[in-house]
């Protein structure tokens, strides 16, 4: 578990947050490429996992996607930070 989580609280180096962003579009296009490509079957199932298909996958990371999403919102407006 401890790979998951940064050694320190501060980011590592002041573009960090940046490159996070940055990364964070480049594999939500990579997932959107991957939901249009119409040589790929979505019930098929992906060849590293134990059973699961595509689109289980697609679907798991929109939530988990959202949930994050509604986390830093709550806590922007916690803060005050969030104009309507």
């Amino acid at each position: 578990m401890d790979e998951y989580w940064p050694r320190s609280a501060a980011p590592p180096t002041p573009g960090a947050w940046r490159e996070s962003v940055a990364g964070f579009h480049r594999d939500l296009q990579g997932l959107r490429d991957l939901a249009e490509d119409a040589s790929v079957n979505l019930f098929d199932r992906i060849p590293h996992g134990s059973g699961q298909s595509y689109l289980r996958e697609l679907l798991l990371v929109a939530d988990h996607n959202a949930y994050h999403v509604g986390q830093m919102i709550l806590v922007r407006r916690a803060l005050g930070n969030w104009s309507r």
